[in-house]
């Protein structure tokens, strides 16, 4: 069975057949359209006093445990899993996993 992941690039680099040059040129049309993406480091539940309390210094407890992956969404949706990085002054996250989607 084939590997669901590929990237935008792979379809180009058909054999030269119609149909993969044509999908390829059809997803031109989005490649400039703007998505969000969002890296959640972990999330965490408490009640609106707790929330009142906390105050400069606060340490707020998430659920993953150090060395664990976060997850990338797009658009609100899930659709990686991965790590933070360093890049120069900056973080980033490098993907390690990419989620597969439900819809077909």
């Amino acid at each position: 069975m084939a590997s669901d992941n590929f990237s935008l690039n792979d379809l180009n680099a058909g054999d030269g057949d119609d149909y993969g040059s044509g999908v390829a040129k059809d997803l031109e049309a989005v490649y400039d359209i703007p998505v969000q993406i969002s890296a959640v480091l972990g999330k965490s539940t408490m009640q609106v006093a707790q929330l009142l309390k906390l105050g400069r210094g606060a340490v707020v407890e998430l659920d993953r445990k150090v060395g664990e992956a976060i997850d990338i969404y797009v658009n609100n949706r899930l659709v990686a899993r991965g790590e933070v990085v360093v890049v120069e002054d900056r973080l980033g996250v490098t993907m390690t996993e990419i989620i597969k989607s439900d819809r077909g």
